[in-house]
This record gives C-alpha cells, sequence and structure tokens, in this order.
C-alpha cells in the first residue's frame, strides 16, 4: 500500500504502508527508545498521538501478548524506518504487521525517521495525518495538508476519558493493604507492581467523586498515568484536591502533574515531550542519578510551586525539568517519570518500595 505523514507545517513524507488502511490524525511524537515498541503502543499515554520510532530497525522480536500495556493500541499511527516482517524469538506470537491490522491502526516504513525527529526538535511536536490506501485512493497532498492543519490540538480533546475505566473495578488477593487507583490511563505494569506486593486495588474512573473514593475506605489513593494536558482533567483535580489530607496520595507522570495542579501550581507543554528508556534523573536526597523510562509532552512549572507546599524531590538532567514532588508535611508524593518501566531499565523500582513504607 501506498503511504504518506503529513505534518501541519505542509512536510509530505511519502513510504510503504503496512498495518490497517486508511486515515489516522494525531500528534505527531518520537520514542527514542532500541526496544519496547509493543509495550509503547498498548501505553494509554499515547493515546491521541501518531508515534514514531527513532531507532531504525523494528519488529525483528514480533509481538506477544503478554506484553501489552493495556488491552489494545492506543495510539493512532505508527511510524518507523525499516519493518522487520519475520521475526525471531521464541516468544513471539504474530508480526508488527499483523499487530497493527488486529486493531485497525495504520503504519508508515521507509521514512527518514531521522529528519522528522530533526524537525520536531527544532519546532516542536506537530499535528499530523497518516494515510495508508491504494494509489487510485489515496487522497491528494493539498487535501491531507488541510485537513491536517484542521484537525484539534491535542489540549482540546479530552482523552483521559477515551482509555480509563467506565466502572469500578478490584484487582488483587486479599493482600495486607488496600488502595484506591484513579484511572487516567493507567498502565498493567503498575498494576503488577503493586500487586506482587501485595496490595489490592479499586481501580476507579477518572471522575470518580473523593466522597466514592473514601467510601472505600483505602490505605491510599493513587493517581496513574495518562494521555493529554492535565489540565482538562479537571474532575481528578478536584478530586485529589479534596484528598489531600484525608488519606495518603501517590502519583506516576500525569498523576505528578494532576497533583501538582490540585495544590495550586501550573503546567505546561514541552517542545517535543519525553519519551523514551535513557532520561537521567537526580534524585536530590541521594543524590544518586539513575536512569528512567518516561512518557510524556507536559511538565510542572517549578516556579509556581513555591506557595503550594510542595517540594522539588528529582530533576531531568537533561532539561531540568521536575521529576519529583512532595509535601513539606502531608504523605504526598509523585514522580513524573515511569519507576514501573515497561518497558525499561528497572533503575526506579525504589518507588514502590517507598509507597509500601508509606503504606505501613
Amino acid at each position: 500500500m501506498k503511504a504518506a505523514l503529513v505534518l501541519e507545517d505542509g512536510t509530505v513524507v511519502e513510504g510503504c504502508g503496512f498495518g490497517a488502511e486508511g486515515l489516522a490524525q494525531g500528534e505527531l511524537v518520537f520514542n527514542t527508545s532500541m526496544t519496547g515498541y509493543v509495550e509503547a503502543l498498548t501505553d494509554p499515554s499515547y493515546a491521541g498521538q501518531i508515534l514514531m520510532m527513532t531507532y531504525p530497525l523494528i519488529g525483528n522480536y514480533g509481538v506477544c501478548n503478554e506484553d501489552y500495556e493495556s488491552d489494545r493500541i492506543q495510539t493512532k499511527g505508527f511510524v518507523i524506518k525499516h519493518l522487520c516482517r519475520h521475526p525471531s524469538n521464541w516468544r513471539s506470537q504474530k508480526n508488527l504487521d499483523h499487530f497493527l491490522k488486529e486493531f485497525n491502526i495504520p503504519g508508515i516504513e521507509g521514512v527518514d525517521t531521522r529528519m522528522l525527529t530533526l524537525k520536531a526538535r527544532v519546532h516542536g511536536t506537530m499535528k499530523a495525518t497518516l494515510a495508508v490506501f491504494k494509489s487510485k485512493d489515496m487522497p491528494s497532498k493539498e487535501e491531507l495538508i488541510e485537513n491536517t492543519k484542521k484537525q484539534p490540538h491535542i489540549s482540546e480533546i479530552n482523552l483521559v476519558d477515551k482509555v480509563c475505566v467506565k466502572k469500578p473495578k478490584f484487582v488483587g488477593t486479599q493482600g495486607k493493604h488496600h488502595v484506591v487507583i484513579i484511572d487516567c490511563g493507567v498502565k498493567n505494569s503498575i498494576i503488577r507492581q503493586l500487586t506482587v506486593r501485595g496490595v489490592d486495588l479499586h481501580v476507579v474512573p477518572y471522575d470518580f467523586p473523593a466522597d466514592k473514593v473514601m467510601d472505600y475506605d483505602p490505605d491510599a489513593v493513587f493517581i496513574s498515568n495518562g494521555p493529554g494536558d492535565p489540565a482538562r482533567v479537571t474532575q481528578t483535580i478536584q478530586t485529589i484536591r479534596s484528598l489531600v489530607g484525608e488519606v495518603p496520595v501517590a502519583g506516576i507522570c500525569l498523576g505528578l502533574q494532576l497533583t501538582s495542579l490540585a495544590m495550586g501550581a501550573k503546567t505546561f507543554k514541552l517542545k517535543f515531550g519525553h519519551r523514551g528508556t535513557n532520561q537521567p534523573v537526580k534524585d536530590f536526597d541521594t543524590g544518586r542519578v539513575f536512569i528512567s523510562t518516561q512518557n510524556h509532552g507536559f511538565a510542572v512549572d517549578d516556579n509556581s510551586l513555591k506557595e503550594t507546599g510542595l517540594e522539588i524531590t528529582q530533576r531531568n538532567l537533561n532539561d531540568g525539568t521536575v521529576e519529583g514532588i512532595q509535601h513539606k508535611d502531608l504523605p504526598l508524593f509523585a514522580v513524573q517519570y515511569h519507576p514501573e518501566a515497561g518497558p525499561g531499565p528497572h533503575d526506579t523500582y525504589f518507588f514502590f518500595d517507598r509507597f509500601m513504607q508509606m503504606l505501613e
């Protein structure tokens, strides 16, 4: 199939289509990981986005259902340099082309991902359209460019509502502790990291009110990762504001941003975001530098934290952005990176150990 990737600035890149035939629109973002494409594609934090991998060879170890971070592919489209159609791995259950077809997601290969990544780093992330059709059905370049410009900005879309649970569900085995997860797009790896530590979970929708959360009598409340602009998730912000001081609170990624907003801070959109498994973070308490997995396009304005009671505990060593916060007096802490990895290094598993200490 013929394929074209179109950016809002008029850039048109042609390549070979794979996966499903069709049209996808979203924000084009890049991930710098060498592996972990299955986890990335199924990560709810990528909802509303077209994902591009910077590593040139993708698909060589196939697809395994055990690596899913949700029950489906969450990205709108997939952009790579070269597709391996014949994977070699004992865990592989299907190839990447079949995986995308299964969930009706279009992909494009044979494009200059290095050029596109450099463009994003210079000009910032852009709205994009990915078209995969037989030659006779391909829309004109002019039509694709016009439709790309007209699509809504990611901050104008409520993406969290598209990825969270619709009603509460229980996950656990009668463990010692009981936690409510406010689901803004929680990854399976986060749930696994908590349940293997003996934590029973009630996973509730992002707009679940604080009084209903407290009806579960939780030992703590956990705010999950998720997609989009945190300022749009007003229901969760209000819930967190009501819960702080009533019950211990912890959060990951979007959870840090929402917690900061609930306490009176502000967030802003990063130029091209942090997406990959190689982001260096420094912890101020220990002085330790560790490598983290990240996937976010927004960050907390550190100057806005001054009157919130929150203090910065960790920073990104690439650009100095906030990576960890805690409250000076209350049991509340959160991190911007993904300590559960999935994929990535296990350097940051200690986050869950600290969370368990808070429960104790």
